[in-house]
C-alpha cells in the first residue's frame, strides 16, 4: 500500500522481470497453458453445471490461444524483432483467447438456457433478471421482509436481491422480452466489452514516459480482466462482477490520465451497481484532493450511488434495507451461499463467537486504510490501485461470507497498477518542494534540481 510514483519496489521489479521474460511471451504462453488446464479440470470435476460447460468450451479456446502464443515465443527466439511476436499480435491472441473462453461461452448457455435448459446459468442471473422485472412493474427490484417469507423456502434465497439498485438495469430486456439475447449475461459481456475498450483507449493514448513498455502493461491489465479463468468463468456463468471491474478499471484509467471529474463518474457508476466499488470510490476521491479537485470526484463517485438509492428508499425503505443491508450481514431469512474456505469464513464457523472474530478482524484493517489514507493519501492513480486492491483481498480473504470468484477484483486492480504508472499524468501543480528552486542547497549539501 506504499507505492510512490518514483520509487519501484522490489516485488514489482520481479513481477517486470517475469512479465518482460522473452518480450512478455513466456508469460503468454503459461497464462493460457495454465488456464486451459484449469478449464478442463473445471469441465470434469466442477458440482456447478454451468461451471462443467463453460470449461468444456474454454478449454479448446485456451488450448488454441496457448499454441499460437508458443508460435509466437518460438518465431521470438529465432528472430527477436518479428512482427508475428510483436504487441499487436499478442492483441490479436488476448481477442480470440476472451472470444472464445467468455464471450462464446456466453452466447452458448444463453441460447441453450433459451431452449430449455434450466442448469445453464447460476442465480446471479435468475436473480438479476427477476430485479429487472420487478423494477419496470413496482419501481422497485426489492422484495421486502414480507414477500420474502411468503416464498416457498427453495424460493427464499432468490427472493433476495443483495445488489444496488442499478443492477437491476440489466434485467430489463428479459422483462420486455424472452430470447436467448434478453440474458443479463449477454448484456454485461456487452458492457464490459464497451467499458474496458475504453479504459484500454484512456491508457493507451494517455501521454506517459514510456510508450512502449506502456502499451504491454495495458495488455497485461487487459488479460487479467478478460481471459484469467477467475474472470472468463465468472463471465460467462453469472457475470455480474464484471461490469463493476470495468468501470473501476476505467475509472482509474481516467485518474491516470488525470481527468477527476469523468473518474468520479465512472467509479460512481460502479456503485451504482456493487458495493464492491465503494471502497474504490473512497480511495479515489482521496487521491483526487491531493489534486484539489476531491470535491469534483465525490460528486460523481458517491453522488451517483446515493441518488440512485433515493427512488427505492421511497418505494420501500424496509425492502431496501433487508436486501441491502441485513442479507449480506447474516440477518436475512436465509443465508448467502458465499462460503468459500477463506480464513473469515473459518474463524466464524470453526471458533466461538468466530463472526465477532471475524467482523474485529476486518474492521481493523478498515481502520489501518482509513489511518494510511489520511497520513498519507495516494498521489498516483497506480498507488491508488494497489491500495483498493491490496485492501479489496484483505476484505474478501477476511469476510465470514465471501465467494472465491471476488478475487478477481484485486487481482486486475493488482495487475493493471504498473500499467497505470507508466501512464501516469503529471499534473501541472506538482506538490511543491520545502527547498526552493533557485540552487539553494538541501540537508545533504546538495543541490536541488530545477522542478
Amino acid at each position: 500500500m506504499t507505492a510512490d510514483a518514483d520509487r519501484t519496489a522490489p516485488a514489482l521489479r520481479r513481477w517486470q522481470a517475469i512479465d518482460t521474460a522473452a518480450g512478455g511471451l513466456a508469460l503468454d504462453v503459461g497464462l493460457y497453458a495454465v488456464s486451459a488446464a484449469f478449464a478442463a479440470v473445471t469441465a470434469v470435476t466442477s458440482t456447478l453445471l454451468p461451471h462443467r460447460a463453460w470449461g468444456t468450451l474454454a478449454t479448446l479456446g485456451y488450448a488454441l490461444a496457448a499454441l499460437a502464443a508458443t508460435a509466437q515465443l518460438l518465431a521470438w527466439r529465432r528472430q527477436p524483432g518479428t512482427r508475428l511476436a510483436g504487441l499487436p499480435v499478442r492483441w490479436a491472441v488476448t481477442g480470440f483467447a476472451w472470444a472464445t473462453t467468455a464471450l462464446l461461452p456466453v452466447a452458448a448457455q444463453s441460447i441453450q438456457r433459451a431452449g430449455g435448459r434450466t442448469d445453464r446459468a447460476q442465480e446471479e442471473v435468475v436473480v438479476v433478471e427477476h430485479a429487472g422485472a420487478r423494477l419496470a412493474e413496482h419501481g422497485t427490484p426489492y422484495l421486502g421482509h414480507d414477500a420474502i417469507a411468503a416464498l416457498p423456502p427453495g424460493e427464499q434465497l432468490l427472493g433476495y436481491t443483495p445488489y444496488q439498485p442499478g443492477m437491476a438495469l440489466f434485467g430489463l430486456p428479459r422483462a420486455a422480452a424472452d430470447a436467448w439475447w434478453t440474458d443479463a449475461r449477454v448484456w454485461f459481456a456487452l458492457v464490459t466489452a464497451l467499458v474496458l475498450a475504453a479504459a484500454v483507449h484512456t491508457l493507451r493514448t494517455t501521454a506517459g514516459p514510456a510508450a512502449p513498455r506502456r502499451g504491454a502493461a495495458v495488455l497485461r491489465a487487459a488479460q487479467a480482466a478478460t481471459v484469467l479463468p477467475i474472470c472468463a468463468l465468472t463471465l460467462a456463468t453469472g457475470g455480474d462482477d464484471l461490469p463493476v471491474l470495468a468501470l473501476c478499471l476505467l475509472a482509474l484509467a481516467l485518474a491516470a490520465a488525470g481527468r477527476p471529474g469523468r473518474a468520479g463518474l465512472a467509479v460512481g457508476a460502479a456503485g451504482v451497481l456493487k458495493l464492491f466499488a465503494w471502497p474504490v470510490a473512497v480511495v479515489l476521491v482521496c487521491w483526487a484532493a491531493t489534486r484539489r479537485a476531491g470535491q469534483r470526484t465525490a460528486l460523481g463517485a458517491l453522488g451517483l450511488p446515493v441518488l440512485a438509492l433515493l427512488p427505492v428508499l421511497l418505494v420501500d425503505r424496509d425492502a431496501l434495507v433487508e436486501n441491502v443491508l441485513r442479507f449480506p450481514l447474516g440477518h436475512g431469512l436465509v443465508t448467502s451461499p458465499a462460503q468459500s474456505p477463506f480464513p473469515g469464513h473459518l474463524i466464524a464457523s470453526a471458533l466461538p463467537a468466530g463472526r465477532l472474530v471475524a467482523a474485529a478482524l476486518l474492521a481493523a484493517v478498515a481502520v489501518a486504510i482509513a489511518v494510511r489514507l489520511l497520513r498519507r493519501p495516494p498521489h498516483t492513480a497506480a498507488a491508488t490501485a494497489l491500495i483498493c486492491g491490496y485492501g479489496l483481498l484483505a476484505a474478501i480473504l477476511l469476510m465470514p461470507s465471501t465467494r472465491f470468484g471476488y478475487l478477481l477484483y484485486p487481482i486486475a486492480l493488482l495487475v493493471t497498477a504498473p500499467a497505470l504508472a507508466l501512464a501516469g499524468h503529471r499534473p501541472e501543480t506538482a506538490p511543491r518542494s520545502p527547498f526552493p528552486a533557485t540552487g539553494r542547497r538541501g540537508p545533504a549539501g546538495g543541490r536541488r534540481p530545477e522542478a
